[in-house]
């Protein structure tokens, strides 16, 4: 039987962290969309698009092919064959991929990938729509939410641990304007499912909120 668990939150809130431990604890497939559509804002950029081009965006989205595979236990997003893993975590990206998603073509393309993988796998996948988009139907939901400063510094942590600078307050800015963004877009905001559990982050660890999560799994007989 394909199962599916669906986390969404905002931008920092444990999402990608929670999932995979999530995904190994039950022995699904983690699918992180946000690489997805990080990997998209990759090309974009690369491109020198502007996420106001509208006509542009939708010219070349044909052009783009975006999957995720496993090599060796560990998630590989390719973006037309290429390995991004690490270029698509800067904050530059993200901002972009927030922006290029508030497109419908965009998103279109994005969830009909999704839905596919999670035809064939059981998954754990995490995003903004999720629960309340691309898997309507997912037999767990979250919304995991946390402090906006609690969200930077956790961001801000994990940049400095991969070498890359940036500023607190700068890093913040960016979070809120996302936060903002993914709040009042037209196509597929992110907003909590009317049947999903909500779960704050900002005062428990990673480990208490894995257990959380797994123990509300079971209460749905998952």
């Amino acid at each position: 039987m394909i199962r599916s668990i669906a986390i969404d939150g905002p931008a920092g809130a444990g999402k990608s962290t929670i999932a995979k431990k999530i995904a190994k604890q039950k022995g699904f497939i983690y699918v992180d969309t946000g690489a997805m559509y990080r990997a998209m804002g990759l090309y974009y950029m690369n491109k020198g698009v502007s996420p106001e081009d509208t006509e542009k965006i939708e010219g070349l989205i044909n052009d783009i092919d975006v999957s995720i595979s496993y090599e060796n236990g560990e998630q590989v997003v390719s973006l037309n064959g290429e390995n991004v893993n690490s270029k698509i975590r800067t904050p530059e990206v993200g901002s972009m991929a927030s922006e290029v998603s508030t497109n419908g073509a965009v998103r279109k393309k994005m969830v009909s990938l999704q839905q596919q993988l999670a035809k064939t796998r059981s998954v754990v996948m995490d995003g903004r729509d999720i629960g309340t988009v691309v898997l309507p139907d997912a037999m767990v939901k979250i919304f995991l939410t946390a402090s906006v400063d609690i969200r930077t510094k956790r961001r801000f942590d994990e940049l400095k641990e991969k070498g890359i600078e940036c500023d607190f307050e700068k890093l913040k800015k960016e979070i809120e304007d996302r936060d903002y963004r993914d709040i009042h877009r037209d196509n597929s905001p992110l907003k909590k499912a009317d049947d999903a559990v909500e779960v704050d982050t900002s005062e428990l660890n990673v480990d208490e909120v894995v257990k959380k999560i797994l123990d509300i799994a079971e209460s749905k007989g998952l």
